[in-house]
């Protein structure tokens, strides 16, 4: 009877693994999806969009307006999270992700078909814009959907390990992209990719929705959420109860979100345009980056796992203070325009520094509020902190540029204000780690 109910046990758990994996990979998928839409336009955003759609006799000029465009996209985001994370926390979480990566793919693939300035003249970037808040608006709701479903799925103890499986499709989302744009510089003429070459990334985007949507369409509602649906979900007002009853959770999660938020961007996309700026070579700076995203993919799961050991606010300071106490030698070691010293500063800065941020988030930002207004905390959070960190980011690193004459040390003063800040958010935020906590905080079991 005992190895009867042993092999029971096994069995039972072995199944809870596979439906963990699986959630994790649908909400995986979406995340992907998300970054390759980032990514897609940030590096068509360098390289074309000044050109196609904001055309000008000052190239700084013209990838400013491009840049704005793509600071468009936060200005929803926050629109987005409220607007999502009130139907996760009312309706149910598996609602609102089918619809997120629905908009966030159509918006992905109108880019693909928009006609130039050339063609239509001032209704191309009227109507760029215009995509990119649709995008910002369904991205918005997509990352707070998508860890809190895997992060309610996993057992405590190992909430940090497989919620930060969903983390891995911001540098998937990454690769796929940079690759396409790869190949396809290789294989056309300058003159065929500034005409329609650079389109085929954002047209390919509907693979990825496709699959995403296949995989999401076939998982079940979140356990934890559909125990309370009938109770305090049909009560509640998420976004009123998040703002009014935690705002010293929402104010300093949004400062932790910031060095994140803009290091992945400003070591992914913007560094880009500032190399540009200077000469460097573009094909030491983008092997580099790929070699550190790639190994940023397995990097991932074991910081989210470290912060299973030895607590959330630990493994995400480690990273934060990482980032900041790294980013002069990264500049200067990139201005060397040497591949190895390159390479080993990306490495530090966004293969380990932004893991240990990024991986901690997806476990530790839904264990800081309760059930019923979780998905609307984990949004605000999230969201603002983006908008600020990462969306305001791309305008001001441009303007940065040009008025210090594509010197790094405005950027690197730039990220280090926003470490200092994240840092006292860390400090003041509770630890929620089930095997690190002292007993005084458990909001996961507030329903």
């Amino acid at each position: 009877m005992a190895s009867s109910t042993l092999t029971q046990t096994q069995t039972d758990q072995g199944n809870h693994t596979s439906l963990i994996r699986r959630v994790a990979s649908a909400s995986a998928i979406g995340t992907a999806a998300e970054y390759y839409d980032f990514f897609a336009y940030g590096t068509a955003a360098v390289l074309f969009f000044g050109h196609l759609f904001f055309p000008s006799h000052d190239p700084l000029i013209s990838t400013l307006a491009a840049f704005a465009t793509y600071a468009v996209g936060f200005l929803a985001r926050p629109i987005g999270g409220i607007v999502f994370g009130h139907i996760g926390d009312k309706v149910g979480r598996k609602k609102a992700l089918v619809a997120t990566i629905l908009i966030v793919g159509l918006g992905t693939f109108c880019i693909g078909i928009l006609p130039t300035y050339e063609k239509i003249g001032i209704w191309a970037p009227v109507l760029l814009i215009a995509i990119r808040l649709l995008q910002g608006f369904g991205v918005g709701g997509e990352q707070a959907g998508a860890v809190l479903m895997t992060a309610e799925y996993a057992q405590a103890s190992r909430r940090g390990f497989f919620a930060s499986w969903v983390q891995i499709g911001a540098p998937v989302g990454f690769l796929l992209p940079l690759a396409l744009f790869a190949i396809l510089n290789a294989t056309l003429s300058a003159d065929q990719m500034m005409d329609w070459g650079w389109r085929v990334p954002f047209l390919l985007s509907a693979v990825l929705v496709i699959v995403g949507l296949f995989i999401r369409l076939r998982i079940d509602e979140s356990p934890v959420f559909a125990a309370i649906r009938e109770t305090k979900a049909a009560e509640s007002r998420p976004l009123k109860e998040v703002i009014s009853g935690n705002p010293r959770l929402v104010v300093n999660g949004v400062a932790a979100k910031l060095i994140e938020a803009c290091a992945f961007a400003l070591f992914t996309v913007i560094i880009l345009a500032w190399g540009k700026a200077n000469n460097l070579d573009s094909g030491i700076l983008m092997n580099s980056m790929i070699v550190a995203v790639i190994l940023e993919v397995f990097a991932i799961p074991l910081m989210g796992a470290l912060s299973d050991k030895i607590g959330r606010k630990p493994v995400y300071m480690m990273g934060a203070l990482m980032i900041v106490l790294s980013i002069v030698p990264f500049f200067y070691a990139l201005s060397q325009n040497s591949y190895w010293l390159t390479q080993i500063a990306m490495i530090v800065a966004l293969t380990l520094g932004h893991s240990m941020c990024y991986a901690p988030q997806a476990s530790w930002f839904p264990e800081l509020f309760p059930t019923h207004i979780r998905c609307s905390g984990i949004a605000v959070i999230w969201q603002v902190g983006s908008l600020i960190g990462s969306g305001v980011l791309g305008l001001v690193a441009v303007k940065i540029l040009q008025v210090t004459d594509g010197h790094w040390y405005g950027l690197a003063l730039y990220v280090a204000v926003l470490g200092v800040i994240s840092v006292i958010g860390l400090l003041r935020l509770p630890e929620t780690a089930p095997g690190r906590r002292n007993g005084e905080y458990h909001p996961w079991q507030q329903h």
